[in-house]
């Protein structure tokens, strides 16, 4: 078994054919073909079910990219940070949920820093993800918050993750709607009274994700839902429809993408817990140390 074989496992799961995965990988797909046939062999497995209608997998096979996922990950950080031409630079990585004031820590910890040769990076991502990236070091320190509804789920995972979470602020409910809504002039609302407008919600999409959103309010029955991945594609359907989103509250002035929302205090409470995560046992860097300082600015437990 070697690195390419799982990459072309992988590959082929995420394709709608062998025919597709052959073409992005550059390889004929005969080739391809054999070489995930050798790799059952050699496992002792059976990856794919191949029938008339195309291959899926096996149950076997959904437990073998389970790991394989883990596998090629760790293979690409080495990868990265041995290999690459950018190997002799300095390097921090962070994993986020949708927060303004991470990434202002992030900004804040490059300029206090001030690295000669750097590749640095932010991933705005999804619960999940936040917590793999720190389990796998994929990053150095992630942002996450937990409301009552999920808090029990969260806090086994940490468990389970190997991961060191630190409070950093506790946040009442809120809703987010545009300047020009009805509801805008309000100091306070409730969700019944905004049962005809869709609430618009950060989408997760994996297993669990109920338990895994990063909203408050998760097992409230909402009317009208619309999920995106995307924070500009939020705002433009909040605007156009007259939507909202749930959150904390925290809008920054110095952000355009959300100088168009208006906040309110949600009469419904279900606070947030906000704060970020290392993986227990490491020694962050001079520049996890230094985001650390920068995060506690914000801290208000």
């Amino acid at each position: 078994m070697n690195i390419n074989q799982i990459k072309y496992v992988l590959a082929v799961a995420n394709s709608s054919s062998m025919r597709e995965a052959s073409t992005r990988l550059y390889i004929s797909q005969p080739a391809l073909s054999s070489s995930i046939h050798e790799l059952e062999e050699e496992l002792g497995i059976l990856i794919f079910e191949r029938t008339n209608k195309g291959i899926s997998l096996t149950d076997e096979g959904r437990e073998f990219i389970s790991y394989a996922q883990k596998a090629v990950g760790q293979y690409e950080i080495l990868e990265d940070r041995y290999l690459s031409k950018d190997s002799g630079k300095e390097r921090f990585s962070v994993s986020t949920q949708h927060y303004n004031f991470s990434i202002k820590a992030f900004t804040d910890t490059i300029r206090s820093m001030e690295p000669k040769k750097y590749v640095f990076s932010i991933h705005e991502t999804k619960t999940k993800e936040v917590l793999e990236d720190v389990q796998s070091l994929k990053s150095e320190i992630g942002i996450i918050s937990f409301s009552s509804s999920n808090e029990n789920v969260i806090k086994k995972l940490f468990k389970d993750y190997q991961l060191e979470f630190v409070p950093l602020m506790k946040r009442d409910t809120y809703i987010y709607v545009w300047k020009n809504h009805k509801f805008a002039s309000r100091k306070t609302i409730s969700l019944a009274e905004l049962k005809e407008y869709p609430c618009v919600s950060f989408d997760q999409t994996n297993d669990g994700s109920f338990y895994l959103t990063e909203e408050a309010m998760a097992d409230y029955d909402f009317d009208k839902m619309i999920k995106s991945d995307d924070r500009a594609t939020t705002m433009e359907i909040i605007a156009e429809l007259g939507g909202y989103s749930v959150g904390s509250g925290m809008l920054s002035g110095d952000d355009a993408i959300l100088k168009g929302l208006v906040s309110i205090k949600l009469k419904e409470e279900d606070p947030l817990i906000i704060g970020y995560i290392t993986r227990r046992g490491i020694t962050l860097s001079a520049y996890g140390k230094k985001y650390v300082e920068e995060l506690l600015k914000y801290k208000e437990l």
